[in-house]
């Protein structure tokens, strides 16, 4: 199957190969005209592909996977969308980017917390490559592997890997209406993080279109650009339209539960042992902690029976009191709806690519590395308590996601680390949300003492300007203003990125307001 996508996609690049010659050598900075951008484009690319502002169904086009209604005004929209169905249009719109002065922002699955797939911060001319269309994915049973496209949400990736047997997952996230190219691209992490590690850390290849119109997978790319793209951040190498992923063995059975602790119950004391227990716990077996308002709740997976959880708990986490009542024996597909969707959703339920857009929302990220006391923790509660609170959801590492070096690919947030902390607020769509982003930075400041330093680590995936923005000196984004947020991101790993940035894309062509910038060596 590897040896026909690839012999499909370099089809596709021999037909395409009589225009690529025409892309410009470096990015011209000035706005192209509308028409002259169109124009080239429609050589290559069916109309019914191409949306202006003027057309008709431009607006519901863009607004179809805007996951965050905040993002629906106020903001620098795209000139152009771009549907492409294969690699061919892809290729050509990189091209006809480059030669009329057109910036591309690629999208999967619109999930980016920014909107940076689908909008700007700054006023500027771009075009928005919309990937829905290639959206593609083929499981190969017989060596446990699948090429996916970047287009397809974890929703579809996880239906086909289910009716292929009830024997093979992959670690990714829980959400299914995510899009695959972004997800893999920042890193990856679900509920079998401890068992399989991250999504990124099972890519075993790719087919990239990178700045000048060039068809590459894994080998031509080279080893330092297959090494961002895992993990690096989406948008800043190239647009990677298909991903071939090692999936992984899980039983035919396996055990979910959810228990929710108050405080009134002890929440506090149940939420500063779980800091302990829950990333020395064995790899099969994760237990993650929802906290709002007054209550924490613990959701767990765990890959085996319910009679060989029980004895685990017992042993290892008495003080949630854990028991047989709380026990859902289903299998690893049916886990998937059954934790995100809730206990009514079918597995076919994540193939519904649309979401509610009655709530905006606001994210960012920690990780803790030493426990947070008891008297902290009653604090959080206190936070949590204020009018116009957020959220806390807790994922524990140990395990595989921390057992793999910190250079091995650019997610760098490895051993040591005890869990992520994602912060969230939420507003109905409409609203300012100005009392909601206050309480998350007000609360973000908080935790300063309690969570990583120097740097303070945030997750790619749940980007967050607040952290800073790229500053653009010469035509190029600045690497040494780039660190301000890339280090919080990948730490020592940065340095690496925008030298593979300066491999692959040494102009900047493909860039937002937290891309990879260059980092140009003499020897490039």
């Amino acid at each position: 199957m590897q040896e026909a996508n690839m012999a499909a996609m370099s089809r596709s690049l021999a037909l395409a190969f009589f225009f690529i010659c025409y892309a410009a050598s470096s990015f011209s900075s000035s706005l192209a005209s509308s028409d002259s951008f169109l124009q080239c484009l429609s050589e290559k690319i069916p109309s019914e592909l191409l949306y202006t502002q003027s057309s008709p169904s431009f607006t519901s086009v863009l607004e179809a996977t805007i996951r965050n209604p905040k993002f629906l005004t106020n903001t620098t929209r795209p000139v152009w969308i771009i549907t492409p169905t294969n690699v061919s249009h892809v290729q050509a719109a990189v091209v006809c980017g480059r030669q009329e002065g057109v910036r591309l922002r690629v999208r999967s699955g619109g999930h980016d917390y920014e909107g940076l797939s689908y909008r700007s911060e700054r006023p500027e001319s771009f075009a928005v490559l919309d990937l829905v269309k290639i959206r593609a994915v083929r499981v190969e049973n017989q060596n446990a592997t699948a090429w996916v496209d970047s287009g397809a949400t974890l929703g579809e990736m996880y239906y086909a890997i289910g009716k292929a047997g009830n024997q093979l997952a992959f670690p990714a996230g829980l959400c299914p209406t995510v899009g695959v190219g972004g997800h893999f691209s920042g890193g990856g992490f679900g509920m079998l993080l401890r068992k399989y590690g991250l999504a990124a850390d099972n890519v075993i290849d790719a087919v990239l279109v990178d700045a000048k119109g060039r068809l590459l997978d894994k080998n031509s790319m080279g080893s330092n650009v297959f090494w961002a793209i895992r993990g690096g951040g989406g948008e800043s190498f190239g647009i990677v339209l298909s991903w071939k992923i090692k999936l992984v063995a899980v039983p035919p059975t396996v055990t979910a539960f959810r228990v929710p602790v108050t405080i009134n119950q002890g929440a506090v004391d149940v939420l500063t042992r779980w800091q302990d227990v829950a990333p020395a716990l064995p790899d099969d077996l994760i237990i993650r902690v929802v906290v709002q308002g007054q209550t924490a709740t613990f959701q767990s997976l765990y890959l085996g029976t319910c009679d060989a959880l029980l004895p685990v708990m017992r042993s290892r986490f008495p003080e949630l009191g854990m028991n047989r009542s709380h026990c859902k024996e289903m299998t690893w597909i049916q886990s998937v709806p059954y934790i995100y969707l809730g206990s009514s959703a079918t597995v076919e339920d994540i193939l519904n690519r649309t979401i509610a857009m009655d709530t905006s929302n606001k994210a960012t990220s920690d990780y803790v590395r030493q426990a947070i006391t008891k008297d902290v923790w009653t604090e959080i509660f206190s936070w949590l308590a204020q009018p116009n609170a957020g959220l806390m959801i807790l994922d524990p590492y140990g395990g595989k996601i921390s057992s793999i070096p910190e250079a091995a690919t650019p997610f760098p947030h490895r051993g040591g680390v005890l869990y992520n902390i994602q912060y969230m607020n939420f507003w109905r769509a409409g609203g300012g949300g100005d009392a909601q982003r206050t309480w998350i930075r007000d609360f973000y400041a908080f935790m300063a003492p309690y969570v990583s330093k120097n740097p303070r680590e945030a997750y790619a995936n749940y980007r967050d300007l607040d952290l800073g923005e790229n500053v653009v000196v010469g035509g190029v984004s600045s690497y040494e203003a780039g660190k301000v947020w890339g280090e919080k991101y990948f730490k020592g790993n940065y340095q690496r990125l925008a030298m593979a940035k300066g491999e692959i894309d040494p102009d900047d062509y493909f860039r937002n307001e937290q891309s990879i910038p260059p980092l140009v060596t003499s020897g490039n």
